[in-house]
């Protein structure tokens, strides 16, 4: 069972670091905390990895738990803003909100009570690990939900103003499986409040891969369809004297 969460390390590892290029070589702030949110979503993988395979510890849950169950949304989420909102205050307000919640949430699982007896199976729920209604437990509630909507209204919104631009078609296509992608790996969330592991990975390696795919899709060039030609009006046969 730990292959499967391992190609999901794999997949997204790979992912995170064609993000990281495309930031190297365009500069975008978007691909820049795609990159971040994808290098969190494979930590967290490895985590899920480690954990099956050879047993779940205090560290090795609260990383899972930041990085995979909290942070890497929120992460998408600003970075789908920057996209749509191209002002360098939009940039400057999301960088400060993800420091603030990237602090907040360390501080929050850091200084957390977890249950050794709740660490004992192979997929540990969040709700017996802290404790229902703990700080650690609504971190979810409190950051990757609000960022979920934002990532999927924001990719709708975009595919939406692309749709009739046949130039636009691998992008409009491309940014839907992003959204896609994201809404299954939410839903993979279902699946680990109720400890069903298969549900939970199977989820999880196929969220990054449609994310994976869609970017793959939306990177694609551009092509504009080439100008119609101009006919040229037949010449006027001059006027005999």
């Amino acid at each position: 069972m730990w292959l499967i969460p391992l190609a999901a390390t794999v997949v997204a590892g790979v992912f995170a670091v064609m993000l990281a290029r495309q930031f190297l070589a365009r500069h975008g702030q978007a691909q820049l905390l795609w990159a971040i949110a994808m290098a969190m979503f494979a930590v967290a993988s490895a985590a899920v990895t480690i954990g099956v395979a050879s047993g779940w510890t205090t560290r090795l849950y609260g990383i899972y738990w930041a990085l995979g169950a909290v942070l890497n949304v929120a992460f998408l989420a600003g970075g789908e803003l920057v996209l749509l909102f191209r002002k360098p205050w939009v940039r400057w307000a999301v960088w400060l909100v993800l420091v603030f919640a990237t602090a907040y949430t360390v501080a929050v699982i850091s200084g957390a009570e977890m249950s050794a007896e709740a660490l004992a199976v192979q997929l540990p729920r969040g709700i017996k690990v802290f404790g229902g209604g703990t700080p650690a437990h609504g971190l979810a509630q409190l950051v990757a939900y609000p960022a979920f909507a934002i990532l999927v209204l924001g990719a709708i919104w975009s595919a939406w103003k692309m749709r009739g631009r046949p130039e636009l078609r691998d992008r409009f296509i491309g940014t839907l499986l992003i959204a896609l992608g994201a809404s299954v790996v939410a839903a993979g969330a279902a699946f680990a409040a109720t400890g069903v592991l298969a549900g939970f990975i199977g989820t999880l390696v196929a969220g990054i891969c449609l994310m994976f795919w869609g970017f793959l899709r939306a990177s694609r060039p551009v092509v504009v369809p080439d100008a119609l030609p101009v006919v040229a009006e037949p010449a006027q046969p001059e006027p005999t004297v």
